[in-house]
């Protein structure tokens, strides 16, 4: 064991070729928290007897009630191997899949990833996750094969099943690694050949790809694990023994005589030992001979086992500690657990920590050997590619990739996460140890106060002192007791002042230096994630730096480094300064840095790619203090949430509901428990969660409620009922049989024709995708509108013209012809998954998709009041009339847009629309008035509430049109297009579209009806269903509405014993089949639903429910029949 010391890790952090960042990666449960315990123990940090049981790197209570990690943190270990000393950086992470952007967090800071793998559950879904995460971030993983003490007590396995079991699992790693390679690959491969053009062409005219050709050709044997590599240990962390071939090589090299060389390449494989010729020979399993790994690893391990744990066989135990030659204490070998027997011979006979660092200081990379593809996807934000950066940006590439420490070397460090810690915790405020010095001189000073009460005292004891002392004592003089008063207050107020220093919560930035030496009170540049370097190289003058006086730069600012600490665990140790390389934590960030940014010395470095994260934030709740008075402390405590956590999301709704969006029903709990006890220290409540929904139509059913065919009757019927409905409809409507929906502006002078369908469910995923190029689109549009020219890099070009070739593929037939070249906006918000597409005659409006097009285009001229269509179409699907909830999936074409305007009117209306960007006040204007009057109106804009107006003003607006009283044309038009697509919206059937976890669940065989029972419970459907192979253990794959998924884990814990775990990801939005607004029309449905037809509609349920949390009226009986109450005991 080498106890470590802060002098000797600070030296390390000199050397960065001896340098190894990592982080451990898995499922939840397989052992992160445990094997980091053993590689702390191995540096005398804690006690070997208490690694796996401590969780040290837990440091919050949650954490360790829980027995799950929710926050990643970091240690630095030292380790001896080969003669050299190296650092690791080691970094836990969460396994729960609420906690994965905790995961993205760690990722970016590392080169290389432990993963592990639970022996008996093997590949999980967030294993999968995890190894997706590592290779997005081009970081290398080793393997760790957890648990295996679990295949010998639990599941009773042989060494030869155990062998064969091992064998799976490495297969299921490798066919994860294997397919994100074989994407990767064929991704390259499309790419260069759309570049080359070089596609072959068959007689029949159509294109040939051949893709296997990019596979062959590129190496990926050094991608996937293999005991033979070195990259793969197997191991039980919680009886703190482990092991990779290497080591059984080297111990039975010396044995036998066989070379280490051949036993390295035999021990894991097809292969047996013949006794006999004293050979290592091929074919173990057809000869049904034991493999080398049977006979001479897992056998050794077994009969360990079976003496220690099963048998309890005294003799035999002191028998091996014996022939393995270890010194195991009399007291752990008299011991009566059987574990503690077993944790004392494994940890001197096969000692975890030792097997796993010389596999991360062997395999894993330095930060010199950091790969140039890296260091470029780093570099560039979104879809900009490296050449396309400046040339001063492009240098820094080499400054990357060389890790310098120059003083010349620009300082680049990224910010990767903030999280919070007591100001107790800070080393500055921590009790230090006394020295000798000040020990004997503090036994000085209170030696000499106790002489000095000593004589006090015999003092008084004095006769003649206490005979003068008869007299009444004399009160103090005024000034003296008014300046002790003095003394006390501003005690008082010190101690105030500390205990709130005390108790603020101080944030400390996560991060790594990528170059140059981070030094404490150095100025360094903060850049944003929209920062863009080109801009700043013009702005700036050249060699400028971070204390210059600069002129002020988009998205970039100053800020001094304040203080620097090594991060060890639960503690902090300041450092004066940090080498390229390293893991640091950075104090007084918080002003500058709300989650992530980059920090550097020069401005011509680019912020670094936003991190990946693979949970989307879905559930919402509102929250409020218990007292209102608190409020701000709401507000306050809110702000630090959002700066702590790197996934929830803060955020203030229109109805003035402060919003707490999170991953998942334990990110929630952890969010509001720190908001209660940590951040803003009040009781606080918080409402349900809010379910989001979305809005869509759908083709006309042909099929109603009991499944029988709707004949021509029925939809006769259905036609009249509607016709009835909207005969009752607000004046200055139509609706056609068709569904297109005509409406006129309340003053008569413009006339709007509308008509919603449902989009393919393909169109409406591509929207869905795309909404970074559809708002690239809309940026460039708007740009040209303006007469300005926006660059786009030709990949962002290339994306859009494929989305656009994609679109036009699924939007096929007769009613989407030429749909694509006629869309007219995307909403809500200009890039959702809603289309307006233009339908009008003679109206050629510049296209979406200018972008696009070579040349300048000169066809097509925007019409007056274009604008006020989209606004109006943005209105409407933001904000559905199902519950106000945003529509998904629906196209809104425009049949019919007349207006009525003479050129003057439209003049004066453009020109109020102009001026209503700048004016607050709304103007009203005669629109048939003389151009005098109405350049009059222009001047003097009328007040609402002007008591002085003249008779002559009065008699003007009585004679004017109505355009005057119903305020601005184009507002008008605004609410005329919103009100027809919410008609067209209700012309056709309408469906809620509710949001959807896809659900995995491990069950045993025992529990599967109760999983099922669960399931169905709760709406959800179960897609797949498969056995572990070799184990009794069932995968079950499922959707599940997220509106019944709150306490869904909690029940399917109780209902199976704990023997069943869900791991639920958002998915996707699907439409719930059930009509909110049925109601019984055929003979068959009300013999079926009865003439009420009160059974459960699970879509009315969630719309009703939504509209009463948003104040909308909702229409359903208090009291369905009232009836007199009557004791029925005294009815005699």
């Amino acid at each position: 064991m080498v106890h470590t010391s802060i002098d000797k890790i600070i030296a390390l952090q000199q050397n960065t070729r001896n340098i190894r960042n990592l982080c451990i990666l898995a499922h939840v449960d397989h052992g992160k928290t445990t094997l980091a315990d053993c590689l702390v123990a191995s540096n005398g940090i804690i006690s070997n007897r208490l690694a796996g049981k401590l969780r040290y790197l837990d440091s919050r209570e949650d954490e360790q009630i829980r027995g799950i990690t929710m926050k990643s943190s970091a240690i630095s270990l030292q380790y001896t191997t080969g003669g050299n000393d190296y650092l690791i950086n080691l970094i836990d992470s969460p396994g729960h899949v609420d906690f994965s952007s905790e995961v993205s967090t760690a990722v970016r800071l590392c080169d290389g990833a432990i993963v592990i793998v639970d022996a008996v559950e093997g590949v999980c879904p967030q294993t999968q996750v995890v190894l997706r995460q590592a290779w997005l971030e081009n970081i290398r993983p080793v393997l760790v094969i957890n648990k295996i003490d679990r295949l010998i007590v639990e599941l009773k396995f042989t060494p030869q099943e155990a062998y064969t079991h091992l064998q799976k699992i490495l297969e299921q790693v490798n066919a994860v690694t294997g397919s994100l390679f074989t994407s990767k690959v064929l991704e390259e491969r499309a790419e260069k050949e759309s570049e080359n053009q070089g596609t072959t062409e068959n007689s029949s005219g159509e294109q040939v790809y051949d893709w296997s050709a990019g596979l062959e050709e590129t190496d990926d044997s050094h991608l996937y694990f293999s005991p033979d590599q070195g990259n793969v240990v197997f191991s039980s962390a919680i009886d703190g023994w482990g092991f990779s071939i290497q080591q059984f090589a080297q111990m039975y090299c010396q044995k036998t005589g066989i070379k280490s060389e051949v036993l390295l390449k035999t021990l894991w494989g097809d292969f047996y030992l013949n006794a006999k010729a004293k050979k290592i020979m091929k074919g173990a399993q057809s000869k049904g001979k034991k493999p080398l790994f049977v006979q001479l690893v897992l056998d050794n391990i077994w009969s360990l086992y079976e003496a220690v744990v099963i048998r309890r066989d005294k003799e035999k135990v002191e028998k091996m500690i014996a022939s393995l030659g270890l010194k195991v204490a009399a007291r752990d070998a008299r011991h009566s657990d059987p574990k503690v027997v077993l944790s004392a011979i494994c940890s001197q006979w096969l000692p975890l920590s030792e097997a796993v660092l010389t596999m991360v200081c062997n395999k894993l990379p330095s930060p010199l050997d950091m790969m140039a593809e890296r260091v470029e996807k780093l570099m560039c934000v979104g879809a900009r590619r490296f050449e396309s950066l400046p040339k001063k940006t492009q240098e820094l590439k080499a400054a990357f990739l060389e890790c310098k420490n120059d003083e010349e070397a620009p300082v680049i460090v990224f910010v990767s996460k903030m999280f919070a810690v007591d100001s107790k915790a800070l080393p500055q405020n921590k009790q230090r140890p006394l020295t000798q010095e000040e020990i004997a001189q503090r036994r000085e000073v209170a030696r000499q106060k106790h002489a000095e009460r000593l004589a006090a005292n015999q003092g008084s004891e004095n006769p003649e002192q206490v005979q003068a002392g008869t007299a009444p004592p004399t009160a103090p003089p005024a000034e003296e007791s008014s300046s002790s008063g003095e003394a006390l207050s501003s005690r008082v107020e010190a101690v105030a002042a500390l205990k709130a220093e005390e108790s603020r919560d101080h944030f400390i930035a996560f991060a790594r230096v990528y170059s140059g030496v981070a030094r404490r009170g150095q100025r360094v540049f903060v850049l944003g994630p929209k920062f863009d370097p080109a801009q700043a190289l013009k702005t700036l003058p050249e060699g400028c730096s971070a204390t210059d006086n600069l002129l002020p730069v988009p998205h970039m600012a100053c800020c001094t480094l304040e203080s620097l600490y090594l991060l060890m665990g639960r503690e902090l140790e300041e450092l004066k300064e940090v080498p390229s390389g390293n893991v640091l934590g950075i104090g007084g960030m918080e002003e500058w840095i709300l989650k992530s940014a980059t920090l550097s010395t020069s401005p011509a470095c680019p912020p670094f790619t936003p991190l990946n994260f693979e949970a989307t934030p879905i559930v919402r709740v509102a929250v409020e203090p218990k007292h209102p008075s608190e409020m701000p402390k709401l507000v306050k405590g809110m702000k630090l949430l959002n700066q702590a956590d790197p996934c929830a999301e803060v955020l203030i709704q229109e109805t003035g509901e402060h919003v707490l969006v999170t991953a998942g029903e334990v990110h929630l709990q952890r969010c509001l428990d720190d908001l209660r006890e940590r951040f803003a220290k009040i009781e606080i409540s918080a409402s349900k969660p809010i379910i989001p929904f979305r809005e869509t139509v759908i083709r006309p059913p042909k099929v109603d409620m009991v499944n029988e065919d709707l004949g021509k009757q029925q939809k006769v019927a259905v036609i009249h009922q509607v016709k009835d409905e909207q005969s009752k409809g607000p004046e200055g409507i139509q609706v056609d049989s068709g569904g297109l929906v005509t409406l006129t502006t309340p003053n008569k002078l413009a006339t709007v024709g509308v008509r919603a369908m449902p989009l393919p469910e393909e169109v409406t995923r591509l929207l869905e995708g795309n909404g970074d190029l559809i708002r690239t689109m809309e940026q460039f549009n708007l740009s040209m509108k303006e007469g300005k020219t926006l660059e786009i890099n030709q990949k962002t070009l290339e994306s859009i013209q494929d989305f656009k070739e994609n679109l036009e593929a699924h939007l096929q037939g007769r009613k989407w012809r030429n749909a694509v070249n006629r869309i007219w906006s995307f909403g809500p918000r200009r890039y959702g998954p809603n289309v307006l597409l233009n339908n009008l005659d003679g109206y050629q409006r510049p296209s979406v998709w200018q972008c696009l097009e070579k040349e300048k285009p000169e066809v097509g001229v925007y019409r007056d009041f274009d604008n006020s269509i989209v606004s109006g179409f943005q209105l409407a699907t933001l904000a559905g009339p199902m519950c106000e909830e945003p529509l998904m999936g629906v196209c809104f074409l425009v049949e019919k847009w007349e207006m009525k305007l003479t050129m003057q009117t439209s003049h004066q209306d453009s020109v109020e629309e102009d001026m209503s960007h700048d004016a607050p006040v709304p103007q009203e204007t005669g629109s048939e008035d003389t151009p005098q009057q109405g350049a009059e109106n222009h001047q003097e804009p009328r007040e609402p509430n002007a008591a002085s107006a003249s008779s002559s003003q009065s008699r003007r607006r009585n004679e004017v049109t109505p355009t005057d009283c119903y305020g601005p044309i184009s507002g008008q038009l605004i609410a005329a297009m919103k009100e027809a697509c919410r008609h067209a919206f209700q012309a056709k059937p309408q469906r809620l579209m509710a949001a959807m976890y896809t659900c995995e669940i491990m069950a045993t065989s025992e529990v599967l009806g109760r999983v099922y029972a669960v399931l169905s419970k709760r709406e959800g459907r179960v897609l797949a269903e498969e056995m572990k192979e070799g184990t009794e253990v069932f995968i079950i794959k499922a959707v599940l509405p997220v509106a019944e998924s709150f306490g869904f884990a909690d029940e399917i814990r109780k209902r199976t014993s704990g023997l069943a775990s869900p791991q639920l990801v958002f998915s996707h939005w699907e439409v719930i089949s059930s009509d909110p607004f049925w109601v019984p029309t055929t003979e068959e449905e009300y013999l079926h639903f009865g003439e009420k037809a009160d059974s459960a509609n699970q879509a009315l349920k969630y719309m009703n429910g939504v509209r009463k949390r948003k104040g909308l009226y909702v229409e359903e009986k208090i009291v369905e029949h009232a009836e007199k109450q009557r004791t029925l005991s005294k009815n005699k």
